[in-house]
């Protein structure tokens, strides 16, 4: 009894204490990651598994740089992805974003502390760059009441000592998110607040070699989270009972199955629900003859997230002239634009350069033309030219960045939309599209 009980326990009995990126061979283990499921397919797939001590280190190397070239005493952070980044640790992340109680700080000398939930100090335990856990950063009504202020300022003594002593008592303190209160009490202490998101946000900007190999597996596990979506919308569309909220369901589970964590946003649609593009998914019945089109927004093994676009066309009739038309300029739009990616290039030469869309899209077209990603979507923006802001993103392209290549095709009033979007790294000498998903064979008017 014993031993069978041992055996379920491990994710795999037969790969010793670890597993092979680094983390423990045990299903009890405290920090989240990736399911036996996800090891054997990317096994399967001969992907490579990323280290994540290596990871970790990495990521807290970049912060630690970034804080000392900036001159500043420490980084202040709350928002939940920013500490993701740092102590690769989780808690209740999606009711973090709205509810701040978590918090860390990087000094100048690297020492690392987080505020985490009173009863849960224990959470970041199994990483040794964080030095100290500790309780009392939740600044916001809920948890403090009429005493915010007075709950803000004890946190504030605490963040004045250790940068006193870890970060050579240096007043410039960058900080990402924090409540108000919070910013009074660091100015009561003499702190001078920095901009903390532009310091995170360059941070993350460039992935590391096994952030790379991550979002690799990650990319895989989404993509065959994807696959099985597909699948389940090609045998259930038009029976009559088959809802937006159905298909969309099973890429929830198949990302949850494999050790992904949520998806950011409900951006799947069907029908004439596609035009205007963003309608989230609800209840509509899909029926078979009409595109279905979906955002995958979804944050997955490792935390990363895998932001890919397709749109498909589910019958057994031809799709019309004009939808083909669609999908083969989107497809042409973001193919264009991503051989514009280079090391060196600027984010003004892509807003300049881009592909146009046909004059009868261009009122709908999408919000961007690429976006950054790591652990959600990150900085930088890259805008079209008539939504291009000068100044605003005037930075170079460097290896290791990973954009999102954007399209969205369809006219005002239109009946459809095609929605298209590949996740690209940045490489030494040029890019490398790490989306692998078909496009529709149907819809490009190849079958």
């Amino acid at each position: 009894m014993n031993r069978h009980f041992r055996d379920t326990r491990k994710i795999d009995p037969t790969r010793g204490a670890t597993l092979g990126d680094g983390s423990p061979n045990d299903g009890d283990r405290i920090e989240i990651g990736p399911t036996r499921r996800a090891f054997d397919e990317w096994a399967a797939a001969g992907l490579d598994l990323p280290n994540l001590e290596r990871m970790r280190t990495y990521r807290w190397d970049r912060l630690t740089r970034h804080i000392v070239a900036r001159d500043y005493g420490g980084l202040l952070m709350f928002d939940p992805l920013n500490i993701r980044y740092a102590t690769d640790s989780t808690n209740m992340q999606l009711w973090n974003t709205h509810n701040p109680f978590r918090a860390v700080l990087v000094c100048a000398d690297g020492h690392m502390v987080i505020w985490d939930y009173k009863n849960a100090p224990f959470l970041s335990t199994f990483n040794p760059l964080v030095r100290e856990q500790r309780s009392g950063a939740s600044l916001f009504y809920f948890s403090t009441g009429d005493k915010g202020m007075q709950a803000a300022s004890d946190f504030a003594a605490e963040v004045q000592d250790l940068i006193r002593a870890h970060g050579g008592g240096n007043r410039r303190l960058a900080v990402d998110k924090i409540m108000v209160h919070g910013l009074r009490a660091l100015e009561a202490q003499g702190f001078e607040i920095m901009e903390g998101e532009e310091l995170t946000e360059k941070a993350r900007a460039v992935k590391g070699p096994d952030e790379i190999l991550a979002m690799r597996c990650a990319n895989h596990a989404c993509e065959t989270a994807v696959r099985a979506m597909e699948d389940f919308a090609r045998a259930n569309v038009g029976d009559g009972r088959t809802t937006e909220n159905d298909i969309w369901a099973v890429l929830h589970a198949e990302n949850v199955r494999r050790g992904g964590e949520w998806i950011e946003t409900r951006l799947l649609s069907s029908g004439p629900r596609t035009n205007p593009w963003f309608q989230e998914c609800g209840p509509r019945i899909t029926r078979a003859n009409e595109i279905i089109a979906f955002d995958t927004d979804l944050i997955g093994a490792y935390g990363i997230c895998i932001d890919i676009s397709r749109t498909w066309w589910v019958g057994d009739r031809p799709p019309r002239p004009d939808m083909v038309y669609a999908m083969r300029h989107a497809h042409e739009h973001i193919m264009t634009n991503m051989q514009m990616l280079r090391p060196g290039v600027t984010i003004p030469e892509l807003t300049a350069n881009t592909h146009r869309l046909d004059e009868k899209f261009q009122a709908q077209k999408y919000g961007c033309l690429m976006h950054g990603v790591g652990l959600c979507d990150e900085w930088p923006l890259v805008a079209y030219p008539d939504k291009a802001v000068p100044g605003a993103f005037d930075y170079a392209l460097e290896p290791g960045m990973v954009l999102c290549v954007e399209a969205a095709v369809g006219e005002v009033g239109g009946d459809f939309s095609i929605k298209l979007e590949d996740q690209v790294l940045i490489t030494e000498d040029g890019f490398e599209n790490l989306s692998t998903y078909p496009f529709d064979e149907r819809l490009m008017g190849l079958a």
